[in-house]
């Protein structure tokens, strides 16, 4: 027999299936119910049908014999689920608008179930207090100098990530040594950079500034939460963040990285990161968490997106002559095609949605999207963004918008790369009107729209994640970190890394030079210490001393 919490008037009015964008009820609305079961029983009454509604998808089930719709947290029959005993019963979540949908699809497990809803189960606690439970979110980003002379040690962590640059197994001891030399080599031209764009990174600000804005817009939806901040390159590092979350008790965490789409080089990187941390700490092990790997498909987000393009677009004397150009960070070509990366695809689809919504305001300006900030020798997405600018210009384009499309935040690459290299070049290239369009920032509809997808994602946490559960069909689920990991970063050691110090071939890239000219110099710096046995790496310890 199952236990009942107290229920919301609203979700007792009448039954109703949950609708495909779950953001337009309020999520205090839904109820859900933990249960554990066989998969053999509960596969004979629970079954998972995918159903589509305009632009918007959702995930509905039906109970044999009853019609109401619900949405179950698990499929019995692909669900990787873990046994919870010896008689191999699984956990099932099951959520719905009304409390008596939930009671139906539980009921025929025969099992003690309990429904809530989701403030409730936010909320409980005894007496004692003992048991209630801390929301944390920690929003995940690359990192950047916050001071010139922030650049070369910003530099030196990048390069010492052995999934930048990944040496040889014979080679490793030379990963930080290479780093130093490399990074030490780089800095003066790349502070050049940043003092082009005021002296320094402003993305932790802003970074901060959106976390700050993101716990508002939670607070005002009452949930009170608080938000962390762990860049991967530079202050505040993700292994502080974790700390002040361990010290600041959180028991269940979402964890957003702050890219619209999903990549093994981006969000993988840090969720690797969090991988190790979490495999050493008992706390984080017994930590309830969830990821959002990807939101580009949000409705809020694309509205922001759409919005942000038709005001730059009035900046233009003839704004139906303007060509929209979408500027994304590119990846490796293998890490799509050998990996299965799922960002090449969650980019277009992104783009058709965005200029869908822009479409659907009267706007019919042509589009592009092209793959900026390719480095080393091997092949990176293409089209690539400088050679797509010249064939616009060639092509008799007059007017280009710049979107940059996987930036929700200014940095280098949209104030120094897009606003200085290549408008320059579109210039040269014929281009006479530019426009740029800003990243998001803290635009209120798109806080607001990640406010949402915390709320959302916070039933899950915790739960088992299944495939294409969101409400508008992420091609990357909600999942833990190892989840995600194992799904889509099984190849990561297999495939080239963004810079290959040791792999030879013709380039025009400065970048694969610059990485020749460093392992030359480390060897033969490699070659000097061990027939002299003097120098760095002896006094770092690296080499053993000898006389």
């Amino acid at each position: 027999m199952a236990s009942i919490t107290p229920l919301h008037p609203q979700a007792l009015s009448s039954p109703q299936a949950c609708p495909p964008t779950s953001s337009l009820i309020p999520v205090t609305s839904f109820y859900f119910s933990t249960f554990h079961a066989s998969s053999s029983h509960v596969s004979q009454s629970l079954r998972l049908n995918q159903g589509t509604s305009g632009q918007s998808e959702s995930v509905s089930g039906r109970l044999q014999g009853f019609g109401r719709g619900f949405i179950a947290l698990a499929d019995p029959e692909r669900a990787a689920c873990k046994p919870s005993s010896s008689n191999q019963r699984n956990r099932f979540v099951v959520r719905a608008s009304d409390s008596g949908v939930v009671r139906a699809v539980a009921a025929p497990v025969e099992e003690d179930v309990q429904v809530t809803s989701l403030d409730s189960n936010l909320n409980r606690g005894n007496e004692h207090g003992e048991d209630e439970e801390r929301v944390g979110v920690l929003l995940l980003n690359l990192g950047g100098p916050d001071t010139l002379e922030d650049v070369q040690p910003f530099l030196y962590n990048l390069f010492a990530d052995p999934d930048i640059i990944r040496l040889p197994r014979l080679f490793k001891f030379l990963q930080r040594p290479l780093a130093q030399f490399i990074s030490t080599s780089r800095a003066p031209k790349s502070a050049e950079g940043y003092a082009a764009i005021g002296g320094g990174s402003p993305l932790r600000q802003i970074t901060n500034e959106q976390a700050e804005a993101l716990k508002e817009a939670l607070e005002s939806k009452n949930l009170p939460a608080k938000v962390y901040v762990g860049m991967r390159y530079w202050h505040p590092f993700t292994e502080e963040a974790i700390a002040q979350i361990k010290e600041d008790g959180i028991t269940r965490l979402v964890v957003l990285p702050l890219y619209p789409q999903f990549s093994i080089s981006t969000s993988g990187s840090s969720l690797r990161l969090l991988e190790s941390l979490f495999r050493e700490d008992e706390y984080l092990v017994n930590m309830q968490h969830t990821v959002i790997p990807s939101w580009y498909n949000r409705n809020g987000y694309v509205q922001s997106m759409a919005t942000l393009i038709e005001k730059e677009l009035t900046k233009f004397s003839n704004p139906d002559e303007v060509h929209i150009f979408f500027s994304a960070h590119g990846v490796p070509v293998a890490y799509v095609e050998e990996a299965g990366d799922p960002y090449k695809a969650e980019m277009e689809e992104c783009v058709e949605l965005i200029m869908a919504a822009v479409k659907a305001r009267g706007i019919r300006c042509p589009h592009t999207l092209a793959y900026q900030s390719r480095v080393g020798p091997v092949e990176w997405l293409k089209p690539y963004t400088d050679d797509t600018i010249k064939q616009l210009g060639k092509s008799g384009v007059k007017s280009l918008l710049a979107v940059p499309v996987s930036f929700v935040s200014e940095h280098i690459e949209t104030l120094e790369e897009i606003d200085m290299e290549y408008r320059e070049l579109a210039l040269k290239s014929g281009i006479r009107n530019w426009g740029r369009v800003p990243a998001l920032g803290c635009e209120p509809g798109f806080i607001d729209d990640l406010a949402d997808a915390i709320l959302e994602a916070l039933p899950y946490v915790g739960a088992m994640a299944v495939s294409n559960l969101e409400a508008r069909q992420s091609l990357v689920p909600l999942g833990s970190v190892e989840q995600l990991l194992a799904t889509y970063d099984t190849l990561r050691r297999e495939l080239p890394p963004p810079v290959a110090m040791w792999e030879w071939g013709w380039t025009k890239s400065a970048e694969t030079w610059n990485g020749r000219a460093a392992m030359l110099a480390v060897l033969t710096l490699l070659v000097l210490e061990v027939t002299t046995g003097q120098g760095v790496l002896h006094q770092w310890g690296i080499l053993p001393l000898f006389h």
